[in-house]
């Protein structure tokens, strides 16, 4: 090896032969090692295709096994051992066992020009006690009192009757009595008691001209007892009353309600308006229930029948018993035109009395128009098929799933149910047997 020097005489760099190569060498690593991830990218991304692909891509085989109905199940409900009732639901209305229309009768006093209704003391629904002021038309009240008479006349001094003695009756309830008078005579002692009513109510008592009533005249002018053609004596004032003025009782003032809650159901009148016929309702006695039927249905329902009674807007319940099946009266024309009237009308009474929330109530009622006479096998009617070889059987589902026709003597049906009794088999309570078949659900995205 020799040494060089450059033209200034400082030495020069000299290269191996061999270096040349491995430059080369290396550069073509370089190259390889980029062809080499090159592919190695190419083929990745061609397996992400590939894959996508065979996810959407599916062969016919397989489209059909995804879209193929399930396969079906079995749908079973047990054999029970119960009493069988046939029943009949349908709707019924909840009212008292009387009605009472509180009718004005227009001009109440002698100095009123007007009947304009003044108070209004009744609300609907609220109970009403004897003796409380349920309207007061032109100043003058309208008073509830027990009795089961409607009042019919004006009563004064010296009358007499069944509804004399109505009204003494409802005035010694309040603890007003009559004092010596006879029973049924509207005497001083009956008048007293009249007073005292209007005056525990806060009102004066009506007084008339005269302190009796006029008895029938006789055919001449007189009055019973007189001499024909002689004047008629003069009668003495009425015990109480001031000068010949004695009380009396109109009949615009009183309204009878007979025994039991009496409840307003209604009301008509207005403050300040004049006083129409109808001031307002009221009902009275046990509360009922007046079921619809159809024609059709009349030869199921009867008497003695038992009846559920519910209310779906309290979830209150009661049971009743049919009274009668009788027709439905004539609609008005409201009703008319609100719905079909029912053919006839079923009379239900509750077998204890309804608490007061029944009032004015729709309720559901359901008829048990027919029942076993003791605990019976029933099957779902389902359940119960013929075949062509004219037996009735029922097929019973053991655990493992094996199915097996029991033939069976179908009784009485009712509300879906079938009364069966094994002929040729074993059949117990809680054996399963077959109603139906259903299809199993797809799970979503169309795979079972």
């Amino acid at each position: 090896m020799t040494d060089s020097s450059s033209p200034d005489g400082s030495p020069m760099e000299t290269r191996a032969p061999g270096h040349k190569r491995t430059a080369e060498q290396r550069g073509g690593l370089v190259r390889r090692r980029r062809i080499l991830i090159g592919v190695i990218g190419a083929t990745l991304a061609l397996t992400g295709v590939g894959t996508a692909a065979a996810s959407l891509l599916k062969s016919p085989a397989q489209v059909a096994a995804e879209t193929a109905p399930p396969a079906p199940d079995v749908l079973t409900a047990p054999v029970e051992k119960r009493v069988l009732s046939a029943s009949l639901v349908t709707r019924g209305k909840v009212a008292a066992s009387q009605r009472v229309e509180v009718l004005s009768a227009g001009l109440t006093g002698p100095d009123t020009t007007r009947p304009v209704v003044t108070k209004v003391n009744a609300k609907p629904g609220e109970v009403v006690k004897p003796g409380s002021v349920l309207v007061e038309v032109a100043g003058r009240p309208v008073l509830a009192l027990r009795g089961a008479l409607p009042s019919y006349r004006n009563l004064s001094g010296g009358a007499v009757g069944p509804d004399v003695v109505q009204l003494q009756q409802a005035l010694a309830e309040l603890g007003h009595r009559r004092g010596s008078d006879a029973s049924g005579t509207f005497g001083p002692g009956t008048q007293e008691a009249v007073r005292a009513l209007y005056k525990a109510a806060g009102y004066t008592a009506p007084t008339g001209a005269s302190g009796k009533a006029d008895p029938p005249a006789k055919p001449d002018g007189g009055k019973p007892g007189e001499t024909p053609g002689k004047p008629a004596s003069p009668e003495p004032p009425a015990t109480g009353s001031t000068g010949s003025a004695g009380v009396t009782l109109p009949a615009s003032e009183v309204a009878f309600v007979s025994d039991g809650p009496v409840r307003v159901e209604s009301v008509d009148a207005v403050v300040g308006t004049t006083a129409g016929e109808k001031l307002l309702t009221l009902t009275a006695g046990a509360l009922v229930v007046d079921g619809a039927l159809e024609s059709y249905q009349k030869e199921t329902v009867r008497p003695d029948q038992k009846v559920e009674i519910f209310a779906e807007s309290t979830g209150a319940r009661a049971v009743g018993t049919v009274t009668a099946v009788v027709a439905a009266p004539a609609p008005t024309a409201k009703d008319a035109a609100a719905s079909a009237a029912p053919a006839l009308v079923v009379k239900v009474k509750p077998d204890t009395a309804l608490p007061a929330e029944f009032a004015g109530q729709n309720v559901r009622l359901t008829i048990t128009a027919a029942a076993s006479k003791g605990e019976v096998l029933v099957v779902p009617a389902s359940a119960v098929s013929s075949g062509a070889d004219a037996r009735t059987t029922v097929t019973v589902v053991s655990g493992g799933g094996k199915q097996t026709r029991v033939e069976i003597r179908p009784g009485m049906t009712g509300d879906g149910y079938v009364e069966v009794t094994p002929v040729g088999g074993t059949l117990a309570p809680g054996n399963r047997v077959v109603i139906g078949v259903t299809q199993a659900p797809v799970p979503s995205g169309g795979k079972r």
